[in-house]
């Protein structure tokens, strides 16, 4: 069978979701959801400017430790999420992974950026290159990886296509029910 031969059985086989929204309702919520993304992302660069401008270059933090603590708990959190799901095989572990994997970049780049010169700077920079950012590649290719997998099993790309080439997998999205060219 063809990929598109078995989109199309797939198609007539599955039953459509009881409260799935409409089409127009989705489209209008993709707009309004990507008209926010761009405004933030234009309103993001004066913030960035006008930081990199008045921050002071030294500055002692409030609660450094609930900060730290904080964050390594929410790391955790997610890590145990991740594990769990990928344990079980539910599709939550590609968000999960994803943002595992963004914790730990953002991670080893505070922890180097914090660390005073020496011994602290070369443990941070070890521990960054040698475990955080190895195991964000993991965390994030991996569950990228098994998601363009699902794509091609399931007929929603071609097997040479690259992800981003993916559309979301709601039938109802796509009228012509072609499954997008590669390339």
């Amino acid at each position: 069978m063809t990929p598109q031969e078995r989109r199309e059985l797939i198609l007539r086989l599955a039953p459509r979701p009881a409260g799935l929204p409409s089409r127009r309702t989705i489209d209008r919520i993709r707009k309004w959801r990507t008209v926010l993304m761009l405004v933030c992302a234009a309103a993001l660069i004066p913030w960035t400017v006008y930081l990199a401008i008045t921050l002071p270059s030294h500055y002692v933090a409030r609660n450094w430790v609930a900060t730290w603590v904080g964050f390594d708990i929410l790391l955790l959190t997610m890590l145990v999420l991740t594990a769990l799901a990928g344990w079980k095989r539910k599709q939550f572990v590609f968000p999960t992974a994803f943002a595992s994997g963004v914790l730990l970049i953002c991670d080893a780049w505070f922890d180097v950026m914090t660390s005073q010169r020496g011994g602290d700077l070369t443990q941070a920079l070890l521990s960054a290159f040698l475990v955080e950012l190895p195991l964000a590649v993991v965390l994030i290719a991996g569950p990228l990886r098994l998601l363009r997998y699902v794509a091609i099993r399931h007929g929603m790309i071609h097997p040479n296509s690259h992800l981003w080439r993916m559309p979301i997998p709601i039938p109802d999205l796509y009228p012509d029910q072609k499954v997008p060219p590669s390339s």
